[in-house]
């Protein structure tokens, strides 16, 4: 399930990261698609990585705590994040 939909609190393990833009569009649309997921990897969100929801109201950015930090990401970039969401 995308990130983006996740409530808050919630705590899941990223499990893939898509980019939709790999499959629309030319040489071009590859390279932007590349350094989108290298500034996502960049900040900390990797596969495997524990994630947990500070905060979704729903419209805006995302924050969210991964190991310490606190990240906010856009609402695109979260929906293109895949995550299993962990028993409480």
């Amino acid at each position: 399930m995308p990130l983006g939909l996740l409530t808050e609190g919630e705590e899941a393990e990223i499990m893939e990261i898509r980019n939709h833009r790999q499959a629309f569009q030319g040489c071009h649309g590859n390279q932007r698609a590349v350094n989108e997921n290298t500034r996502i990897t960049d900040i900390g969100i990797r596969v495997g990585k524990n994630i947990e929801i500070i905060r979704n109201g729903g419209n805006g950015p995302i924050l969210i705590k991964i190991d310490e930090s606190r990240i906010a990401i856009g609402r695109g970039v979260a929906m293109k994040i895949f995550v299993r969401r962990k028993e409480q």
